[in-house]
Parts: C-alpha cells; structure tokens; sequence
C-alpha cells in the first residue's frame, strides 16, 4: 500500500512538472522501491524522472531495473550521461548490463566510458559464462600487511565508497597474494599503531575464477561469509563475491533445475518475454523424445490383445496403475535430485539410497494395494483373482517407480549429467512401460491367459 501511494505521488508530481519535490522525494526513498515505481511508469515518464535523479543515485538505481528498461534509459541518455551511469555502476553490473545490449550500444558505452571502467569490465567479461570470475567485482579495500591500523582506517575512507563492501578487507603481499583478511570491527577496536600483518586472521576461504557459481553459492551456504574472495590460479586476489549476486545466481539455478525436470529446455529469459516460437523451440525436443518413448506403451498393449479381449476389466485400471506409478518416481526422482544439488547425496550412497527406497516403497505399495483390494471388491464388484492382479501390479509399480526415481538421478549426476534431466516426464515414461510388462505378466499367469 505504502509503495503504491509513492507511485501515484510520483506520478502527480511529473505531472504537475514538480520536479524540485520529486527529486526530494526519490532521494528519500530506498533504491529498489524507486525502481520498482520507476517500472510502472510510462517510457517517457520513466526517463524524465531518471535525469531527475543525482548521477550517484541514478547508477545504483539503475542496476535494479529490468534488462529492456535499463537499455530503454541508456538509449535515451546523452553520451555523456550514459557513462556517467556506466562509470558509477560497480563492475559486475557493468558487466552484466554489456552482456544483454545490443553490439552497437555496448560499443557506443564502451567509447564514452572511463578508462578504468572498460579495463574492469573487459577483465570481468573475458572470464567464461557461469564462473566465479564472470559474477566477481573489482571493487574491494585491499591492505598492506606492514601497513597500521591507523593507515588502514584512512585508506578505507579514501577508497570504501566505491567499495562493494568494507565490511571485509583483504590483506596482501607485494605480489598481491592473498595473505589474509582483517574485519572492519577488528579495525575499530585495536589500537591506532597495530599492525595488520598481526590482527588479520591467516586462515583464508577462497574461491577460484574458474569455479562454477552452482559451487560458489555451496560455499558461500557452508560458510555463511556476506563476501567471499576470488583468487587466480597464483593465488593473487581479482575480485570478491557478495552474497547479493548469490541471490540472483540461487533463483537462476533453481529456475534452471524446475525447466530440467518439467521436460523443457531451460531459457534465460523471463516467461512474458519469451515469444511463442522460442518457447515452442524449447519445449518441442523432450516432447518429441517422450512420445516416441511412449509408443512403446501401445506396442505392449498390442502384444497383450488377447488378456484384453478376454478380461477387458484390466483395461480399466491400467490409468490408475500408471499415473501411482509414475507419481510414485515422480516423489522419488525430486527427493534424490534435490539431495544431490545441496550435496546432501553422493554416488557412493546409492547402495544406502536403493534399500530405503525400496522399503518405503513396499510399505507405500502394501498401503495403497490394500486400500486398492477393498474398493476392488465392495464398490467395482471385481473377482477375487483381478483384484489380486491389479493390487500385486500395483505393490509392483510402485517399487519399480521408486527404484528408477532413485537410481536413474544419481547415474546421471556420475556420468555428466543434470540430475535435473533424469526428473518426472522422463521417469515416468520409464515407469508406465515397465508397469504394463509386469501388469500383463502378473494377469497372464493368474488368469491363464497367453
């Protein structure tokens, strides 16, 4: 409620032309709700109230907004304006910002930008997609480890407003190796003429450039750092990692993982932005691949023709068998995949992981079979043998389901692959065949039928 009446006085102010009162009032209010009001606005509305806004405030803004918005604000700025924001954003943003313009306007931001702007932003991006050196920032309080306290303090005042964070600095070597890190409370409270080099704390965790940020936001989970240093393969410190850019990099991985496993090749873009044909590429190869699978479903049921004419009662549970089969790989598959993304599973718990599953799957197929085995008989009136085979098929399914649910995410993550793939479309495609073998098997040796 609070965020809409600062939209609708926002927009009386552009209005009304009050400019003088709309920049008092956006200086006041936090960066995101600003841009989260900014979005809302009209395209030109948006850009006027943008030049509005002191150059500072513009740049830290600016990084909230939407990809499309931020390149609307860019493309409407003057050359100058435009590195003004790109000289003021932190690095990584910068980076980011570069990597989703278009060529000529990343060459015209390029152009206009501070030299030390395109020297940290074309050091970010030479680092490979997905990396800790692509997400790191170069802007961090570096100390000398012969340096005093006093000292220290005074370079942080020089260089920690364009710091991503002071909270922690780190200590170096002559040869910029990372030797240490010292917090800024440990700073405040030692004595003006102590050393560095004694109060740092030499016990350092670090990440490479060239570490995945899936194994980045693990360390930054284990650890509980706000911030993380980033090393090259010499040990000589490039950047830090904040647990802001760990954020985004959770909700992208999680995005990526719910795609996987609803069958559908994962896309960088947000839903509405996706046009009709690209979401149609992406969801066509896994339909294509699990219809084709699933043919196999119907050349089982050709090859069992003759149950069917015979007990054509069977076709009616062959639904039900299927959908608690493949719900039942379906429970299984997310559980193991979630287990293994947190690191919670190895491969060498998959003896440990198989012999619980199947346990909880005996124990839910005994359940569901008897509860089965009752309506069978009371409500459908079915014979003594048919509701047996169906409630044996069923115990069956479901253990057949746990056990494919299990196993096929964990060989995945050994060879290669994304856990995420081995996820429900897949399994119970698997699933609905192995269940109809056993089915027609259970009912040809029970009914007597060939």
């Amino acid at each position: 409620m609070e965020q809409l009446k600062e939209f609708e006085i926002i927009q009386e102010l552009l209005q009304t032309q009050q400019y003088t009162r709309l920049r008092q009032l956006l200086v006041d209010l936090n960066d995101a709700d600003i841009a989260a009001c900014m979005e809302e606005l009209p395209e030109q509305s948006m850009v006027k109230a943008f030049r509005i806004l002191p150059k500072d405030l513009a740049a830290d803004i600016f990084s909230y907004l939407d990809v499309d918005l931020q390149q609307t604000v860019i493309t409407s700025l003057t050359d100058r304006e435009a590195a003004s924001i790109i000289d003021n954003l932190m690095a990584d943003d910068a980076a980011d910002l570069l990597e989703e313009m278009p060529a000529n306007v990343v060459k015209r931001l390029l152009e206009n930008a501070s030299p030390d702007t395109r020297r940290d932003i074309n050091h970010l991006l030479r680092y490979p997609e997905d990396s800790a050196g692509s997400i790191m920032t170069v802007e961090y309080v570096d100390l000398k480890e012969n340096l005093s306290v006093e000292g220290a303090i005074d370079r942080i005042r020089r260089v920690g407003l364009d710091s991503e964070t002071i909270n922690i600095c780190y200590v170096l070597d002559a040869k910029r190796t990372l030797v240490g890190t010292v917090a800024l409370r440990y700073l405040l409270i030692s004595p003006a003429d102590a050393v560095i080099g004694d109060i740092m704390n030499e016990h350092v965790i670090f990440i490479n450039t060239l570490m995945d940020q899936e194994e980045v936001a693990r360390q930054f989970q284990k650890y509980d750092f706000t911030a993380m240093p980033v090393v090259d393969n010499e040990n000589r410190l490039v950047g830090i990692i904040t647990v802001d850019d760990i954020v985004d990099i959770l909700q992208e991985e999680a995005t990526e993982d719910m795609e996987k496993m609803a069958a559908i090749v994962p896309s960088d873009k947000p839903y509405m932005k996706t046009s009709v044909l690209e979401t149609w590429k992406k969801r066509m190869p896994w339909l294509l691949l699990l219809m084709i699978s699933a043919t196999f479903t119907g050349s089982i049921l050709n090859r069992f023709e003759s149950a069917l004419v015979a007990y054509g009662v069977l076709i009616a549970y062959i639904p039900m068998l299927m959908d608690t089969g493949g719900n039942a790989g379906g429970q299984a598959s997310v559980t193991i995949i979630r287990g293994l993304s947190l690191n919670e599973i190895e491969f060498g718990d998959a003896f440990l992981v198989l012999w619980k599953e199947i346990r909880v799957a005996l124990l839910c197929g005994i359940t569901l079979a008897a509860a089965n085995f009752v309506k069978l008989l009371l409500l459908d009136r079915v014979g003594m043998t048919v509701a047996l085979v169906v409630c044996l098929t069923l115990v069956a399914a479901v253990l057949i389901a746990k056990i494919v649910g299990c196993m096929l995410p964990m060989l995945a993550k050994k060879i290669g692959f994304d856990p995420a793939v081995m996820a429900s479309p897949f399994i119970t495609t698997i699933v609905d065949v192995l269940s109809l073998l056993v089915y027609f098997q259970i009912a040809a040796r029970f009914l007597h039928i060939s």
